[in-house]
């Protein structure tokens, strides 16, 4: 979900698409909480991993 979200940010900031930009920033974010919750160990809907 992170790396989507970079792409689709790098894709809408080139194209100059603002709906891939806000697309692309909000899943990075998600993407990023995610990852972090994964790496101190809490379980993420119900994987103690998440990649």
């Amino acid at each position: 979900m992170l790396l989507l979200g970079i792409i689709l940010l790098v894709i809408g900031f080139v194209t100059g698409v603002a709906v891939l930009w806000t697309i692309g920033l909000i899943l990075a974010v998600i993407g990023g909480v995610l990852w972090i919750m994964g790496a101190m160990g809490h379980a993420v809907a119900g994987r103690r991993h998440y990649w």
